[in-house]
């Protein structure tokens, strides 16, 4: 289910709220809503309104709704599936069970939100992941036996053994970031970054990640430049978006020569924040282009290799901003270099929530 922080959107609602209702819903497993008649928000989740369900103390979503005014013409509880889009670009979207039901006789609606995306999402990627993963593991694994047989054979030559066991240490170090990467993926797929979003002022999550880059780009004289056209807050998990912005650093870092630049521009268009690293680096061919999301695909197998690439630093960004309601997109040119692009909701935070609440213990209170 979405996160829970101990406050709550609410208003002195006692006249219309029925005895004890609040208190029931607090320990039920899910998201919830108590609405007066006209659909205003008398008392919410946090996560509710986070959501977009609600905007100016009233609910705005289209599906619940239609699920609300069924169960205030019948008088009877209503239950159905929606699909709500995380953000207002992307492909990331909300499962959601939605039940409503009238409480008292005064027109107040209960509406519990039940999100099973996270079983559905869960059940479909753990079965993809033993297939990919088992098949990933066995090379560096089967290089570290072969190497150990060569060692044990080259035993009375020092210079064999040491340059196997230089690569030997190289297959440890492929093996154990391969397995890092493995662990961030099946955490930002098991965890849902908006059950616990805050606000995040996105240049210093910026500077963050390039801070985190800055030795690997000084050791190839690759300037890493910043710049900050405004400054730009989101709602989300502040440690999944850093790994995914140096994610892409490292990615222009790595497939960029020597003494190159990577500029990573922040910029708000239209109620989106816009982040943009670009490279001067080999690009991405057009083919390639349209698979480089993918898990374990590289587009140069033997470059990947060179860097230390495992398969999976793109797709691990990728889910990342289709979990936070956002798309990446790239540009590329063989030759050229190439440019991602990310863009996510901006959050813009408002006491008109809070107005609107005031306003419905207005109505209650008059009733």
């Amino acid at each position: 289910m979405f996160g829970r922080r101990s406050d709550r959107h609410s208003v002195n609602t006692s006249a219309q709220i029925p005895a004890g209702i609040v208190d029931l819903l607090e320990v039920v497993d899910a998201e919830y809503l108590l609405l007066a008649p006209g659909e205003i928000v008398l008392r919410a989740s946090d996560a509710s309104t986070t959501l977009g369900l609600v905007r100016e103390g009233k609910l705005v979503s289209t599906e619940i709704l239609n699920i609300v005014r069924a169960c205030r013409r019948s008088q009877i509880s209503q239950e159905d599936t929606i699909e709500l889009p995380r953000g207002p670009i992307g492909e990331g979207t909300h499962n959601l069970l939605v039940r409503v039901a009238p409480v008292g006789s005064q027109g107040v609606i209960a509406v519990l939100i039940f999100d099973d995306s996270e079983f559905r999402r869960l059940d479909a990627v753990r079965r993809d992941f033993v297939a990919n993963i088992s098949h990933e593991l066995k090379t560096p694994i089967g290089a570290l036996s072969i190497l150990s047989e060569a060692v044990l054979e080259a035993s009375d030559d020092p210079v064999a053994i040491a340059r196997f066991a230089t690569r030997m240490q190289t297959e440890a170090k492929r093996l154990s970031d391969l397995v890092q990467e493995i662990i961030n993926l099946s955490r930002i797929q098991d965890e849902d970054p908006l059950k616990n979003a805050t606000p995040i002022l996105l240049s210093d999550l910026v500077l963050q990640a390039m801070d985190e880059s800055r030795l690997s780009a000084e050791s190839r004289e690759i300037k890493i430049e910043f710049i900050n056209s405004n400054e730009v807050t989101i709602l989300g998990d502040s440690t999944q978006l850093e790994m995914a912005i140096s994610n892409l650093i490292e990615n222009a870092i790595n497939y960029s020569p020597n003494k190159t630049n990577v500029v990573v521009s922040l910029n708000r268009l239209e109620g989106l924040a816009e982040i943009k690293v670009k490279d001067q680096g080999i690009g991405i061919s057009e083919q390639d282009i349209e698979r480089i999301f993918e898990r374990f695909y590289r587009v140069d197998p033997a470059r990947s290799r060179a860097t230390g690439g495992t398969g999976l630093g793109l797709s691990i960004v990728k889910h990342i901003i289709t979990n936070h309601g956002g798309d990446i997109t790239v540009w590329s040119e063989q030759g050229e270099g190439s440019t991602f692009t990310i863009r996510l909701p901006e959050y813009i935070e408002s006491g008109d929530l809070q107005e609107n609440l005031i306003g419905a213990s207005s109505f209650a209170e008059e009733k």
